[in-house]
């Protein structure tokens, strides 16, 4: 009885220490000390390289497959620029997208934008979906259109670890 005791107190120490060690979501998103959720660590070679080198490669998880499914679709014209690729590279960026989408059911955050938007909703921009607007509800309108930060869609601008995935309230600086 003795031995038993001791191995239950064994595995929950390991099960404690390792919930503390690697503090991860359902989705495996990890979370800042603050609670704020970081979006998904993902990676994608075509997609870093050919999202990130106009603006931040956003993450999958902030619209749904059939938002990414629209955008990827008429690259042509994507928000006034010609964004074409080629067939291959757009069929392997568009996959990653929609198996990574908010309604996939692979990331926390993902499924926060989700429990926001309508059913049927395909938003083409991320700044449009309720999720988005209740998180920036406090940032007024003169900020956006300050120089140093452009649009809403600049992320960067003010979330100084956007390009890493991490968003955290405290690690927010506006510019000037």
């Amino acid at each position: 009885m003795n031995d038993l005791l001791r191995g239950i107190v064994v595995l929950m120490t390991v099960g404690i220490t390792s919930l503390l060690m690697f503090s991860l979501s359902p989705g495996g998103e990890a979370r800042g000390d603050d609670g704020n959720d970081m979006m998904p660590g993902l990676t994608h070679k075509a997609w870093q390289e050919e999202c990130a080198s106009c603006h931040l490669a956003y993450s999958p998880a902030l619209l749904p497959r059939a938002s990414w499914t629209r955008l990827m679709g008429d690259l042509g014209h994507h928000f006034g620029e010609n964004a074409s690729i080629d067939p291959a590279t757009e069929a392997d960026i568009r996959r990653f997208l929609e198996a990574n989408a908010a309604d996939s059911g692979r990331s926390r955050t993902g499924s926060r934008v989700m429990r926001r938007m309508q059913p049927n909703e395909t938003p083409l921009r991320i700044t449009e979906t309720a999720w988005f607007v209740r998180k920036h509800d406090e940032v007024s309108r003169t900020i956006w259109s300050r120089k140093s930060v452009k649009s809403a869609a600049n992320c960067a601008a003010c979330h100084r670890q956007a390009e890493q995935g991490v968003f955290n309230e405290r690690d927010i600086r506006i510019p000037n």
